[in-house]
Protein backbone atom coordinates (compact mmCIF):
# COMPACT_ATOMS: atom_id res chain seq x y z
CA UNK A 1 0.00 0.00 0.00
CA UNK A 2 1.34 3.41 -1.02
CA UNK A 3 0.61 6.73 0.67
CA UNK A 4 0.38 9.56 -1.83
CA UNK A 5 0.38 13.24 -0.87
CA UNK A 6 -1.54 15.62 -3.16
CA UNK A 7 -0.22 19.15 -2.62
CA UNK A 8 -0.99 21.29 -5.68
CA UNK A 9 -1.38 25.01 -5.97
CA UNK A 10 -4.45 26.26 -7.82
CA UNK A 11 -4.41 26.09 -11.61
CA UNK A 12 -4.98 29.79 -12.23
CA UNK A 13 -8.30 30.57 -13.87
CA UNK A 14 -9.42 26.96 -14.11
CA UNK A 15 -9.46 24.94 -10.88
CA UNK A 16 -8.75 25.74 -7.23
CA UNK A 17 -6.06 24.05 -5.20
CA UNK A 18 -8.64 22.19 -3.11
CA UNK A 19 -10.50 20.94 -6.17
CA UNK A 20 -7.25 19.99 -7.90
CA UNK A 21 -6.12 17.99 -4.86
CA UNK A 22 -9.48 16.22 -4.75
CA UNK A 23 -9.35 15.40 -8.47
CA UNK A 24 -5.77 14.11 -8.26
CA UNK A 25 -6.73 11.98 -5.28
CA UNK A 26 -9.74 10.54 -7.09
CA UNK A 27 -7.67 9.72 -10.15
CA UNK A 28 -4.92 8.04 -8.16
CA UNK A 29 -7.45 5.91 -6.24
CA UNK A 30 -9.17 4.97 -9.50
CA UNK A 31 -5.97 3.14 -10.43
CA UNK A 32 -4.74 2.14 -6.96
CA UNK A 33 -7.82 1.85 -4.70
CA UNK A 34 -5.93 0.32 -1.75
CA UNK A 35 -3.62 3.31 -1.41
CA UNK A 36 -3.92 6.15 1.08
CA UNK A 37 -4.35 9.69 -0.29
CA UNK A 38 -3.55 12.75 1.81
CA UNK A 39 -4.80 16.09 0.44
CA UNK A 40 -2.96 19.27 1.38
CA UNK A 41 -4.04 22.08 -1.01
CA UNK A 42 -1.35 24.73 -1.22
CA UNK A 43 -0.91 28.40 -2.09
CA UNK A 44 2.08 30.70 -2.37
CA UNK A 45 0.68 34.17 -1.85
CA UNK A 46 -1.29 34.16 -5.09
CA UNK A 47 -4.75 32.97 -5.94
CA UNK A 48 -6.27 30.85 -3.15
CA UNK A 49 -4.05 32.10 -0.33
CA UNK A 50 -6.86 33.47 1.84
CA UNK A 51 -8.89 30.33 1.14
CA UNK A 52 -5.98 28.18 2.35
CA UNK A 53 -6.01 30.02 5.69
CA UNK A 54 -9.81 29.81 5.85
CA UNK A 55 -9.68 26.03 5.41
CA UNK A 56 -6.72 25.40 7.70
CA UNK A 57 -7.46 27.60 10.73
CA UNK A 58 -10.45 26.66 12.94
CA UNK A 59 -12.65 29.66 13.61
CA UNK A 60 -11.45 31.68 10.60
CA UNK A 61 -14.16 33.86 9.07
CA UNK A 62 -14.64 35.43 5.66
CA UNK A 63 -15.27 39.18 5.91
CA UNK A 64 -17.07 40.85 2.97
CA UNK A 65 -15.85 44.16 1.57
CA UNK A 66 -16.47 46.35 -1.50
CA UNK A 67 -13.37 47.34 -3.46
CA UNK A 68 -12.37 48.94 -6.74
CA UNK A 69 -11.18 46.14 -9.00
CA UNK A 70 -8.35 46.33 -11.55
CA UNK A 71 -10.95 47.16 -14.20
CA UNK A 72 -11.89 50.33 -12.30
CA UNK A 73 -15.35 49.09 -11.20
CA UNK A 74 -16.58 48.44 -7.68
CA UNK A 75 -16.88 44.74 -6.87
CA UNK A 76 -17.68 42.48 -3.94
CA UNK A 77 -14.58 40.91 -2.38
CA UNK A 78 -13.51 39.63 1.04
CA UNK A 79 -10.67 39.17 3.48
CA UNK A 80 -10.25 36.48 6.14
CA UNK A 81 -10.24 37.12 9.89
CA UNK A 82 -8.24 34.61 11.94
CA UNK A 83 -9.18 34.15 15.60
CA UNK A 84 -7.30 35.93 18.40
CA UNK A 85 -4.00 34.53 19.66
CA UNK A 86 -1.51 35.64 22.28
CA UNK A 87 0.54 37.32 19.55
CA UNK A 88 -2.54 38.86 17.88
CA UNK A 89 -5.17 39.48 20.57
CA UNK A 90 -7.56 41.20 18.14
CA UNK A 91 -7.08 38.60 15.44
CA UNK A 92 -5.12 38.51 12.20
CA UNK A 93 -6.39 39.77 8.87
CA UNK A 94 -5.48 37.80 5.75
CA UNK A 95 -5.86 39.71 2.50
CA UNK A 96 -4.90 38.42 -0.91
CA UNK A 97 -4.30 40.60 -3.91
CA UNK A 98 -5.62 37.97 -6.32
CA UNK A 99 -9.21 38.38 -5.14
CA UNK A 100 -9.11 42.19 -4.95
CA UNK A 101 -6.75 43.35 -7.72
CA UNK A 102 -5.96 40.10 -9.52
CA UNK A 103 -5.51 39.42 -13.22
CA UNK A 104 -8.31 36.84 -13.31
CA UNK A 105 -10.76 39.60 -12.40
CA UNK A 106 -10.19 41.14 -15.82
CA UNK A 107 -11.68 38.16 -17.63
CA UNK A 108 -8.99 38.23 -20.31
CA UNK A 109 -9.37 41.96 -21.05
CA UNK A 110 -5.94 43.07 -19.90
CA UNK A 111 -5.29 46.69 -18.91
CA UNK A 112 -1.47 46.93 -18.85
CA UNK A 113 -1.36 50.71 -18.42
CA UNK A 114 -4.44 51.32 -16.29
CA UNK A 115 -5.00 48.36 -13.94
CA UNK A 116 -3.85 49.09 -10.40
CA UNK A 117 -3.86 47.77 -6.81
CA UNK A 118 -6.43 50.08 -5.23
CA UNK A 119 -8.79 47.20 -4.44
CA UNK A 120 -6.08 45.42 -2.51
CA UNK A 121 -5.50 48.58 -0.49
CA UNK A 122 -9.24 48.95 0.15
CA UNK A 123 -9.38 45.43 1.63
CA UNK A 124 -6.30 46.10 3.78
CA UNK A 125 -7.97 49.30 5.02
CA UNK A 126 -11.11 47.31 5.90
CA UNK A 127 -9.04 44.90 7.99
CA UNK A 128 -7.37 47.84 9.74
CA UNK A 129 -10.79 49.39 10.37
CA UNK A 130 -11.84 46.12 12.03
CA UNK A 131 -8.91 46.55 14.42
CA UNK A 132 -6.81 43.48 13.59
CA UNK A 133 -3.56 43.11 15.49
CA UNK A 134 -1.65 41.67 12.55
CA UNK A 135 -1.85 41.33 8.76
CA UNK A 136 -0.87 38.53 6.40
CA UNK A 137 -0.86 39.77 2.80
CA UNK A 138 -0.67 37.52 -0.26
CA UNK A 139 0.49 39.35 -3.37
CA UNK A 140 0.52 36.91 -6.28
CA UNK A 141 -1.63 36.93 -9.43
CA UNK A 142 -1.62 40.69 -9.91
CA UNK A 143 -3.13 42.47 -12.92
CA UNK A 144 -0.94 45.57 -12.84
CA UNK A 145 2.55 47.05 -12.84
CA UNK A 146 1.88 50.03 -10.58
CA UNK A 147 4.59 49.48 -7.91
CA UNK A 148 1.80 49.09 -5.35
CA UNK A 149 1.01 52.81 -5.58
CA UNK A 150 -2.70 52.09 -5.90
CA UNK A 151 -2.67 50.19 -2.62
CA UNK A 152 -0.72 52.96 -0.89
CA UNK A 153 -3.18 55.55 -2.21
CA UNK A 154 -6.09 53.52 -0.80
CA UNK A 155 -4.27 53.53 2.55
CA UNK A 156 -3.95 57.33 2.56
CA UNK A 157 -0.81 58.17 0.61
CA UNK A 158 -0.95 60.80 -2.13
CA UNK A 159 0.95 60.35 -5.39
CA UNK A 160 1.22 63.46 -7.55
CA UNK A 161 2.70 64.48 -10.90
CA UNK A 162 4.82 67.50 -11.80
CA UNK A 163 1.74 69.75 -11.82
CA UNK A 164 0.82 68.68 -8.28
CA UNK A 165 -2.28 66.79 -9.36
CA UNK A 166 -3.07 63.21 -8.40
CA UNK A 167 -1.34 60.73 -10.71
CA UNK A 168 -3.60 58.52 -12.78
CA UNK A 169 -4.09 54.92 -11.64
CA UNK A 170 -1.79 52.18 -12.84
CA UNK A 171 1.41 52.22 -14.85
CA UNK A 172 0.15 55.23 -16.80
CA UNK A 173 0.21 57.33 -13.63
CA UNK A 174 3.38 55.71 -12.31
CA UNK A 175 5.19 57.05 -15.34
CA UNK A 176 4.27 60.63 -14.42
CA UNK A 177 4.59 60.42 -10.61
CA UNK A 178 7.18 62.72 -9.06
CA UNK A 179 6.08 62.87 -5.40
CA UNK A 180 4.83 60.38 -2.82
CA UNK A 181 3.30 62.09 0.22
CA UNK A 182 3.07 59.63 3.12
CA UNK A 183 1.73 62.07 5.70
CA UNK A 184 -1.76 60.57 5.53
CA UNK A 185 -0.63 56.96 5.11
CA UNK A 186 -2.10 54.61 7.69
CA UNK A 187 0.52 52.57 9.57
CA UNK A 188 0.57 48.76 9.74
CA UNK A 189 -1.19 47.22 12.76
CA UNK A 190 0.64 46.84 16.08
CA UNK A 191 1.68 43.24 15.35
CA UNK A 192 3.04 44.18 11.94
CA UNK A 193 2.36 42.88 8.45
CA UNK A 194 3.84 39.86 6.72
CA UNK A 195 3.78 39.73 2.92
CA UNK A 196 3.63 36.32 1.24
CA UNK A 197 5.37 36.56 -2.13
CA UNK A 198 5.13 33.96 -4.87
CA UNK A 199 8.34 35.13 -6.58
CA UNK A 200 11.67 36.54 -5.42
CA UNK A 201 12.17 38.88 -8.37
CA UNK A 202 13.79 42.32 -8.00
CA UNK A 203 11.86 45.43 -8.92
CA UNK A 204 13.85 46.43 -12.01
CA UNK A 205 16.25 45.09 -14.60
CA UNK A 206 16.16 42.04 -16.87
CA UNK A 207 14.75 39.85 -14.07
CA UNK A 208 12.42 42.57 -12.78
CA UNK A 209 8.67 43.15 -12.70
CA UNK A 210 8.34 44.74 -16.14
CA UNK A 211 10.72 42.50 -18.09
CA UNK A 212 9.54 39.17 -16.71
CA UNK A 213 5.89 39.67 -15.82
CA UNK A 214 4.86 42.71 -17.87
CA UNK A 215 4.09 40.67 -21.00
CA UNK A 216 1.70 38.47 -19.00
CA UNK A 217 -0.21 41.65 -18.11
CA UNK A 218 -0.34 42.95 -21.67
CA UNK A 219 2.83 45.00 -22.03
CA UNK A 220 4.32 44.90 -25.52
CA UNK A 221 8.03 44.80 -26.37
CA UNK A 222 8.18 48.59 -26.72
CA UNK A 223 6.52 49.07 -23.30
CA UNK A 224 9.10 47.21 -21.22
CA UNK A 225 11.87 49.84 -21.10
CA UNK A 226 9.53 52.75 -20.15
CA UNK A 227 7.83 50.55 -17.55
CA UNK A 228 11.19 49.57 -16.07
CA UNK A 229 12.20 53.24 -15.92
CA UNK A 230 8.94 54.08 -14.14
CA UNK A 231 9.59 51.32 -11.59
CA UNK A 232 13.10 52.67 -11.03
CA UNK A 233 11.63 56.11 -10.25
CA UNK A 234 9.12 54.45 -7.94
CA UNK A 235 12.01 52.88 -6.00
CA UNK A 236 13.43 56.36 -5.45
CA UNK A 237 10.07 57.69 -4.26
CA UNK A 238 9.66 54.69 -1.96
CA UNK A 239 13.27 55.01 -0.76
CA UNK A 240 13.79 51.28 -1.21
CA UNK A 241 16.38 49.06 -2.88
CA UNK A 242 15.05 47.85 -6.26
CA UNK A 243 17.40 44.86 -6.15
CA UNK A 244 15.79 43.37 -3.04
CA UNK A 245 14.35 39.86 -3.62
CA UNK A 246 10.57 40.06 -3.78
CA UNK A 247 10.45 43.80 -4.51
CA UNK A 248 9.20 43.04 -8.02
CA UNK A 249 6.41 40.73 -6.87
CA UNK A 250 2.93 41.77 -8.03
CA UNK A 251 4.18 44.46 -10.38
CA UNK A 252 6.27 46.08 -7.66
CA UNK A 253 3.73 45.81 -4.84
CA UNK A 254 6.39 43.98 -2.84
CA UNK A 255 8.53 47.13 -2.87
CA UNK A 256 5.61 49.33 -1.78
CA UNK A 257 4.65 47.07 1.12
CA UNK A 258 8.24 46.81 2.32
CA UNK A 259 8.46 50.60 2.27
CA UNK A 260 5.19 50.63 4.27
CA UNK A 261 6.94 48.59 6.95
CA UNK A 262 5.90 45.04 6.09
CA UNK A 263 8.17 41.99 6.03
CA UNK A 264 8.49 40.04 2.78
CA UNK A 265 8.67 36.24 3.08
CA UNK A 266 8.33 33.37 0.59
CA UNK A 267 4.61 32.60 0.56
CA UNK A 268 4.83 28.88 -0.12
CA UNK A 269 6.96 28.40 3.01
CA UNK A 270 4.43 30.03 5.33
CA UNK A 271 1.45 28.23 3.80
CA UNK A 272 3.36 24.94 4.03
CA UNK A 273 3.81 25.53 7.76
CA UNK A 274 0.13 26.41 8.11
CA UNK A 275 -1.20 23.21 6.51
CA UNK A 276 1.27 20.89 8.25
CA UNK A 277 3.05 19.97 5.04
CA UNK A 278 6.23 18.64 6.68
CA UNK A 279 4.26 16.13 8.74
CA UNK A 280 2.27 15.07 5.69
CA UNK A 281 5.46 14.57 3.67
CA UNK A 282 6.86 12.37 6.44
CA UNK A 283 3.85 10.06 6.01
CA UNK A 284 4.02 9.97 2.21
CA UNK A 285 5.74 7.58 -0.19
CA UNK A 286 4.95 9.65 -3.29
CA UNK A 287 4.09 13.34 -3.69
CA UNK A 288 2.17 15.07 -6.46
CA UNK A 289 2.24 18.84 -6.81
CA UNK A 290 1.32 21.23 -9.58
CA UNK A 291 0.16 24.60 -10.86
CA UNK A 292 -1.45 26.11 -13.93
CA UNK A 293 1.69 26.97 -15.90
CA UNK A 294 5.14 25.72 -15.00
CA UNK A 295 7.76 27.99 -16.52
CA UNK A 296 11.11 29.60 -15.79
CA UNK A 297 9.63 31.64 -12.90
CA UNK A 298 8.26 28.56 -11.13
CA UNK A 299 11.65 27.82 -9.59
CA UNK A 300 11.69 31.15 -7.75
CA UNK A 301 9.63 30.31 -4.66
CA UNK A 302 6.38 28.95 -6.07
CA UNK A 303 4.58 25.90 -4.69
CA UNK A 304 6.16 23.11 -6.81
CA UNK A 305 9.62 24.43 -6.01
CA UNK A 306 8.85 24.42 -2.28
CA UNK A 307 7.37 20.92 -2.38
CA UNK A 308 10.43 19.56 -4.19
CA UNK A 309 12.73 21.21 -1.63
CA UNK A 310 10.90 19.57 1.29
CA UNK A 311 10.47 16.11 -0.26
CA UNK A 312 13.48 14.61 1.56
CA UNK A 313 14.26 12.10 -1.17
CA UNK A 314 10.69 11.06 -1.91
CA UNK A 315 9.68 11.06 -5.58
CA UNK A 316 7.74 14.18 -6.56
CA UNK A 317 5.54 14.29 -9.65
CA UNK A 318 4.61 17.58 -11.29
CA UNK A 319 1.25 18.20 -12.99
CA UNK A 320 0.76 21.49 -14.83
CA UNK A 321 -1.69 22.84 -17.32
CA UNK A 322 1.28 23.76 -19.46
CA UNK A 323 5.01 23.11 -19.05
CA UNK A 324 7.22 25.61 -20.85
CA UNK A 325 10.07 24.21 -22.95
CA UNK A 326 12.64 26.26 -21.00
CA UNK A 327 11.36 25.23 -17.56
CA UNK A 328 13.76 23.37 -15.27
CA UNK A 329 11.98 20.17 -14.23
CA UNK A 330 15.06 18.37 -12.92
CA UNK A 331 13.72 18.33 -9.34
CA UNK A 332 10.79 16.09 -10.32
CA UNK A 333 10.72 12.33 -10.82
CA UNK A 334 8.17 12.76 -13.61
CA UNK A 335 6.04 15.49 -15.15
CA UNK A 336 2.70 15.59 -16.89
CA UNK A 337 1.13 18.41 -18.90
CA UNK A 338 -2.67 18.64 -19.02
CA UNK A 339 -2.33 20.26 -22.44
CA UNK A 340 -0.58 17.14 -23.72
CA UNK A 341 -2.95 14.80 -21.89
CA UNK A 342 -6.09 16.50 -23.22
CA UNK A 343 -4.70 17.12 -26.70
CA UNK A 344 -4.81 20.93 -26.46
CA UNK A 345 -4.85 23.77 -23.97
CA UNK A 346 -8.44 24.59 -24.90
CA UNK A 347 -9.58 21.04 -24.18
CA UNK A 348 -7.82 21.02 -20.81
CA UNK A 349 -9.37 24.35 -19.82
CA UNK A 350 -12.85 23.26 -20.93
CA UNK A 351 -13.00 20.50 -18.27
CA UNK A 352 -10.07 20.90 -15.87
CA UNK A 353 -11.40 18.56 -13.17
CA UNK A 354 -11.67 15.72 -15.69
CA UNK A 355 -8.11 16.13 -16.92
CA UNK A 356 -6.60 16.66 -13.47
CA UNK A 357 -8.30 13.43 -12.39
CA UNK A 358 -6.94 11.74 -15.52
CA UNK A 359 -3.48 13.01 -14.56
CA UNK A 360 -3.79 11.46 -11.11
CA UNK A 361 -4.76 8.14 -12.67
CA UNK A 362 -1.92 8.29 -15.21
CA UNK A 363 0.64 9.05 -12.50
CA UNK A 364 -0.59 6.18 -10.34
CA UNK A 365 -0.04 3.84 -13.29
CA UNK A 366 3.33 5.41 -14.10
CA UNK A 367 4.78 5.43 -10.59
CA UNK A 368 3.82 1.94 -9.49
CA UNK A 369 1.82 -1.20 -10.24
CA UNK A 370 -1.93 -0.95 -9.85
CA UNK A 371 -3.21 -2.07 -6.45
CA UNK A 372 -5.72 -4.89 -6.48
CA UNK A 373 -7.38 -4.48 -3.10
CA UNK A 374 -10.24 -1.99 -2.64
CA UNK A 375 -10.70 0.39 0.23
CA UNK A 376 -8.35 3.32 -0.28
CA UNK A 377 -9.07 6.20 2.06
CA UNK A 378 -8.69 9.95 1.74
CA UNK A 379 -7.74 12.15 4.70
Amino acid sequence: MTTVLLAPDGFKGSITAADAAAALSAGWLDARPADVAIARPMADGGEGTADAFLAAVPGARRMPVRVTGPHGREVAASWVLLPPTVAAPNGTGVVDLASTSGIEMLGGRLRPLDADTRGFGHAIAAALDHGVSRLVLGIGSSASTDAGFGALAALGARITDAAGTDAAPGLRGLGTAVRLDRSGLRPPPPGGAVVLTDVRSPLTGPAGAAAVFGPQKGLGPDDIAPADAALARAAVLLDTDPRMPGAGAAGGTGAALRAWGAELVPGAERVADLVGLTDAIARADVIITGEGAFDASSGAGKVPDRIAALADGRPVALVAGRIAPDADTSAFATTLSLTDLAGSGAAALADPARWVRAAGRALAERLGPSASAPGGRNS
